[in-house]
């Protein structure tokens, strides 16, 4: 029912910044809340935000909290992830994914992207 595309990934330096991108499409933005999760090499998947864009409530990951904001645009079908002061442990394969409802169970979330690699190496 809804597809997302993620976009922004890259290679940066610790301490940088980048801001990933999740498009959305075959429905309207505030029908659904939208997760971002990451998953690095031998590691499992791993929570990192969440907001549900119709109230505007958000979530953060404890390892996150303070360096990384998720905002919506409506306007825009766009979810936002800015990541701030950056460290090699946040390497990981970003992905957005949608859900009727912020909850922690990752298969409560049925629609993912395609993911976008964020590289974090001096």
């Amino acid at each position: 029912q809804v597809q997302l595309v993620e976009s922004g990934g890259g290679l940066v330096q610790p301490g940088g910044s980048l801001r990933l991108s999740c498009a959305v499409s075959g429905d309207t933005l505030d029908h659904w809340s939208i997760g971002w999760f990451r998953q690095a090499p031998g590691k499992k998947r791993e929570g990192v935000s969440c907001i549900t864009t119709s109230d505007g409530s958000t979530w953060y990951v404890d390892s996150v909290e303070g360096r990384f904001t998720i905002s919506g645009d409506n306007a825009k079908n766009t979810v936002y992830l800015q990541m701030n002061s950056l460290e090699p442990e946040d390497t990981a394969i970003y992905y957005c994914a949608a859900s009727r409802a912020c909850v922690s169970d990752y298969s409560e979330f049925g629609s993912w992207g395609q993911g976008t690699q964020v590289t974090v190496s001096s």
